[in-house]
């Protein structure tokens, strides 16, 4: 199938409520034009200077959002047009996203990244340090971020009831938080797991193969 009946079969088989990111990294710029055809306006890369120079080629109706872990040096290169930066795992990490988007006059969104999964490869704020961020005074004096919700990324395991608990656990946390900080996303769930994400009350998706096939590596 192209790119467009993948998107049009996703759509038809998530609920309205779900934002479908579309993960575009390592694709070219033909693909994401593709999507973008298909109605698609919402698409991820997890390294800047990919994203930067995607953005400076494409349609500036495209919200981008950064899902990679992210460098600190390297937010300056994307403050000026990013929309949501989706793995934000630390303080100091959200100091420098506030500086650069100072400096452009801008809010940027964030989406805190929670450590769910057991692998000590994956990112993440450890769950007992949330309350501590959002509570501390660094955190409140920060005008230029808004902290949209949560993002989580499960083990990597062909175990289903693992990702679910992982899955589970999450949107715990974010039922804990979500009224108190006016939170409005939980991002998780990807092209193998996002079905199951969904049921999980995930409600918003990071989707790369099923839309755009195997990923290049380079």
């Amino acid at each position: 199938m192209s790119i467009g009946e993948n998107l049009v079969k996703i759509r038809h088989n998530i609920p309205k409520n779900i934002s479908l990111v579309a993960v575009s990294k390592t694709k070219p710029t033909s693909d994401i034009l593709e999507a973008y055809e298909a109605g698609q306006r919402v698409f991820g890369e997890n390294k800047i200077q990919e994203m930067v120079s995607k953005f400076e080629e494409l349609p500036k109706d495209i919200q981008w959002h950064m899902i990679g872990h992210l460098q600190r040096n390297k937010v300056k290169y994307m403050a000026h047009f990013v929309d949501l930066i989706h793995g934000v795992d630390s303080l100091k990490t959200l100091k420098e996203i506030n500086k650069q988007a100072a400096s452009h006059r801008r809010t940027i969104g964030c989406l805190l990244q929670i450590k769910i999964a057991k692998e000590e490869t994956k990112f993440g704020i450890p769950p007992n340090q949330i309350t501590e961020i959002l509570e501390s005074e660094e955190f409140k004096s920060l005008e230029n971020i808004q902290i949209k919700g949560f993002m989580g990324m499960a083990s990597f395991t062909d175990d289903s009831s693992v990702v679910r608990s992982e899955f589970d656990f999450l949107k715990q946390q974010y039922d804990l938080f979500s009224n108190r900080y006016n939170f409005d996303t939980l991002s998780m769930g990807m092209s193998g797991d996002y079905p199951l994400a969904i049921s999980c009350g995930s409600n918003m998706v990071r989707v790369g193969s099923a839309i755009f096939g195997h990923r290049n590596i380079k």
